[in-house]
């Protein structure tokens, strides 16, 4: 395990060789444009990154919410029929998937109203 003060040096080292190759990259006309598209492709593929990191987490909890309403209609099943001992699995049931189906579609929406704000 490394200690804190290992550390803080590994920290100075990569900072100050990162700052010493920006500088240097930065002293020519050449580097200079190298950079600024680095940036904008960093920029564009973080942004298409977070976009499908919200579409993953919002299809995965409407999937978990479909799970949850097929749980929903057993449990109804059963408390109709009176095998159930109480509503309460079936009241579970039905929070469940109207949590996880808010989740999901709020992660759709906030993709949606990024996408429209950049436009």
């Amino acid at each position: 395990m490394l200690d804190g003060h290992l550390l803080r040096k590994i920290k100075f080292v990569v900072v100050s060789t990162y700052r010493t190759a920006v500088s240097v990259v930065e002293s020519s006309r050449t580097g200079k444009a190298a950079l600024a598209a680095l940036r904008a492709t960093g920029r564009t593929y973080a942004r298409v990154l977070h976009q499908l990191w919200l579409e993953v987490t919002g299809f995965t909890f409407l999937a978990m919410a479909a799970v949850g309403a097929m749980a929903g209609v057993r449990e109804y099943g059963k408390y109709q029929t009176g095998h159930a001992t109480g509503p309460g699995r079936l009241v579970l049931a039905v929070c469940f998937t109207a949590s996880f189906t808010w989740f999901g579609l709020s992660s759709f929406w906030r993709v949606r109203r990024a996408s429209k704000q950049r436009n």
